[in-house]
């Protein structure tokens, strides 16, 4: 795991040390919480920046963020390309 650019190398030494001593199933647990908080985040920068969305609007435009142009045409052709 590359180091951490936002703090200090002992203190990312610190939680590499706890994520090792975390069992795969807590790891994952994490990883899965950290994916739907930065979801919830980048939601909400996306209703700032577009108060005028509707939160199917949102999750639109999530997804076109997520997936790009190309891939989110494929999978929803019909939907238009809304500025994150």
């Amino acid at each position: 795991m590359p180091p951490a650019a936002d703090t200090t190398p002992e203190a990312d030494a610190v939680q590499f040390a706890v994520y090792r001593r975390m069992s795969d199933a807590r790891r994952l647990e994490l990883s899965l919480q950290m994916s739907d908080e930065a979801r919830l985040i980048s939601a909400a920068g996306i209703r700032a920046h577009h108060p005028e969305y509707t939160d199917v609007h949102v999750e639109d435009a999530l997804r076109l963020m997520l997936l790009g142009p190309h891939l989110f045409h494929m999978a929803w052709p019909d939907k238009p390309l809304l500025s994150p």
